[in-house]
């Protein structure tokens, strides 16, 4: 009979949950350090097995380390919504690859569901690696299939839902607990460090059921 750890006594638990904590979005890299093709096809290889609404699996996956294609996919997409005056990663701090998240919606009763899944998946996956990893959902759609070479039989049935952008990562991000003042925004520091505010625990555990983070025994 399996036995649940103990999370104090878990150095698993502990590796888990600081992986978690690192895997911070990244939207600066060095464009210069090649991510491998077969990097790419073990991060979709591990998100392929993730659980599934119904088991139906209905995302695909399109990857993309070629120079040249980046430099096609990158003008379609949306950067830091939070930091007015930045227009996004300058040249050499770009993504040094993408995976492109597709969905067959047929009969697929929780896409969405799936998706974060997956993407999460991905991002634990490319910390794991020394990578950074950014979720992107503001970009262009037509512009990426285009560069992406989607919009031809079998893959035009399918919806771009998410493009995520990886590479080593050009940029320190931290966390931090958000203040009395309740402000969510993310930020630059003067010395370039990407703060990222998280609620406490105390503020996102409801007290019912046990669940006062304050109890003990």
């Amino acid at each position: 009979m399996t036995v649940p750890h103990s999370f104090e006594q878990s150095p698993e638990f502990a590796a888990f949950a600081q992986c978690v904590r690192d895997a911070r979005t990244c939207r600066r890299f060095r464009e210069d350090v090649a991510v491998p093709l077969a990097t790419l096809h073990a991060l979709v290889d591990t998100a392929r097995v993730c659980p599934s609404g119904a088991n139906r699996q209905p995302l695909r996956y399109a990857v993309c380390a070629d120079a040249v294609r980046n430099g096609g996919v990158f003008p379609h997409l949306r950067w830091a919504a939070y930091l007015k005056d930045w227009g996004g990663p300058v040249h050499g701090e770009r993504p040094a690859a993408y995976i492109a998240v597709l969905c067959d919606r047929k009969g697929a009763p929780t896409p969405e569901i799936d998706l974060g899944i997956a993407a999460q998946t991905i991002q634990l996956g490319a910390q794991a690696l020394g990578l950074g990893c950014c979720m992107i959902g503001a970009f262009d759609r037509d512009g990426v299939r285009a560069a992406l070479g989607l919009n031809a039989p079998p893959h035009a049935e399918l919806d771009l839902v998410l493009v995520l952008a990886l590479g080593v990562p050009a940029e320190t991000r931290v966390l931090e607990t958000v203040g009395a003042d309740g402000d969510i925004r993310y930020r630059r520091d003067a010395e370039g460090t990407h703060r990222v505010p998280k609620r406490p625990l105390e503020s996102v555990l409801l007290p019912v059921h046990g669940g006062n983070a304050q109890e003990k025994g």
